[in-house]
């Protein structure tokens, strides 16, 4: 008689939930996903206002190319190829108010050549930054977490890289910056929303980008998470929404299952966290599996900002400006009592026809703060001067706008502003953070335990687990804490097919 799948209960729909609920059933578990709210993809989501979408999460995919970095383990969870990739030929452009503009190009050469003839006073400089992303484009960071053939062999590849990786790596983006003459482009490292990120991170993205491994998805976050999800029900899994987790269920220091906010109980032989790091540790366990290192970590790193988002639906056919558009003002504008913007960033998606009616666009403005208790405050106790300053932001922005785009004004059909109260509101993320622990110098993408001292049958994943947040950290956690389960059940990990029983494996092996 076959033995009963064992039971993977996983809290949080977003995409390391996701993914990790895919690897799981192509392993031969029954999964059960928990998702508090109306729909699967928590940050990754997107929303329509009278027939405009309105996208807060993907700028850009890593794995658009199957045989790049990532592409292999994408398409372990989805049909990647299903989908239609745009490759931005412009990443961005910076201009300022007296007419002055900077183009950043996807492709380094391209980008390397209009720098120079920008800011030739810059010219050792900007060298050196395009010869790093030549260098790094295909570092094997997939590979560093695989079965230990492929990771041997990946390790072994970065080890010429290591110093120009230590680099790169011990600096922000900001002290980088810093080195530039030319303002505009000290500016776009100086002045952007993850300024204090480790300045490795704009190489390696570059580099994805030159490589033509970054594409955008047409139809945005939305048309990834619905091809996971329909991928996680096809091979049987379950997707309970507005099922909000508000214990974990442990025995004798192993976690037997979850209890929602309505008292149900669900029991199982794993548990795995997809949800907010913090509330994982200090409320549904109750702070019980934690440990000084963990406490600090929490208290003292930084994370990635909140933000604003003011959305427009344009009556207008913007497709000749640049999709990825800051503009550098001469007045700052004041987010909130502790926060104010010199610069501003416009997203115009002429590039995505999915996003608004034919000769229409949807425009995003993204304005980051770290003071989300304000406005959380604010909507909690005050709702009517919350509607106020978001009316004032809203006006705030379309004047920008205006003033780069005259008479768009007029065109403007739909105005939506969220704020960070939104975000905790529907997803939870611990201080309205968009994207988790910001990987700094020191910190980088290290990832952290995916287990918490003294419990077991427990493993967490997603972007508390692995610095710097976006899509490949759901990916790559997802992959390794399904494989620690499979070593420790003395199931073989197959992500393309069943999972069995492997008794004749040495148990040494599964740690």
């Amino acid at each position: 008689m076959p033995e009963p799948a064992r039971h993977i209960v996983i809290i949080g729909g977003g995409i390391a939930g996701l993914c990790t609920g895919v690897y799981a059933q192509l392993c031969g578990y029954q999964v059960t996903i928990l998702e508090q709210h109306a729909i699967p993809g928590g940050l990754a989501t997107s929303w329509t206002r009278n027939g405009y979408t309105f996208e807060t999460c993907l700028h850009w995919f890593l794995g658009s190319a199957p045989d790049g970095t990532l592409g292999r383990q994408w398409r372990e969870v989805f049909d990647v190829d299903k989908l239609r990739f745009v490759d931005a030929e412009v990443y961005q452009r910076v201009e300022t108010e007296d007419g002055r503009s900077l183009t950043f190009y996807s492709d380094v050469d391209r980008m390397e050549a209009e720098l120079l003839h920008a800011a030739p006073e810059d010219a050792e400089e900007i060298m050196e930054f395009t010869s790093a992303i030549r260098r790094l484009a295909n570092l094997p960071m997939d590979d560093l977490n695989a079965a230990w053939p492929r990771r041997t062999w990946a390790m072994l590849r970065l080890i010429p890289k290591l110093p120009l990786l230590t680099q790169w790596a011990g600096m922000s983006a900001a002290e980088y910056g810093k080195r530039f003459r030319n303002d505009l482009l000290r500016r776009f490292f100086t002045e952007s929303a993850t300024a204090d990120m480790a300045a490795i991170a704009l190489v390696l993205m570059f580099g994805w980008m030159s490589a033509r491994n970054a594409g955008y998805a047409v139809g945005g976050a939305k048309s990834i998470i619905d091809a996971i999800t329909q991928r996680f029900r096809a091979l049987g899994g379950k997707l309970r929404l507005m099922a909000k987790v508000e214990t974990i269920l442990v025995e004798d220091d192993v976690a037997v299952g979850v209890r929602l906010s309505d008292g149900e109980i669900i029991r199982a032989d794993w548990v795995i966290s997809g949800a907010d790091g913090h509330a994982t540790i200090y409320d549904m366990l109750e702070g019980r599996y934690r440990n000084a290192a963990i406490d600090a970590f929490y208290d003292s790193q930084k994370v990635f900002p909140s933000y604003l988002q003011v959305s427009l639906g344009v009556a207008r056919d913007l497709s000749q400006e640049p999709g990825f558009l800051a503009r550098t003002l001469a007045k700052p504008l004041e987010i909130d009592p502790e926060t104010s913007l010199d610069t501003v960033a416009f997203r115009i998606f002429h590039f995505d026809p999915t996003f608004a009616p034919a000769g229409k666009t949807a425009v995003t403005c993204f304005l980051p703060t770290w003071n989300y208790a304000y406005w959380q405050d604010l909507q909690r106790k005050d709702a009517t001067a919350y509607e106020v300053e978001k009316r004032r932001i809203a006006s705030a922005v379309i004047e920008i706008l205006e003033r780069r785009l005259p008479g768009v004004r007029e065109a403007i059909e739909v105005t939506d502003v969220s704020t960070p109260a939104s975000v905790m509101h529907f997803t939870g993320n611990w201080k309205g953070s968009m994207e988790g622990f910001l990987p700094t110098p020191g910190v980088g993408f290290r990832p952290r335990r995916q287990t918490l001292p003294g419990l077991h049958r427990f493993r967490m994943v997603g972007q508390w687990v692995q610095p710097g947040g976006g899509l490949p950290c759901g990916l790559m956690t997802a992959r390794a804490a399904v494989r620690a389960i499979c070593r420790r059940d003395h199931v073989a990990f197959l992500p393309d097919g069943p999972g069995r029983r492997d008794e004749s494996m040495p148990r040494e092996l599964f740690g």
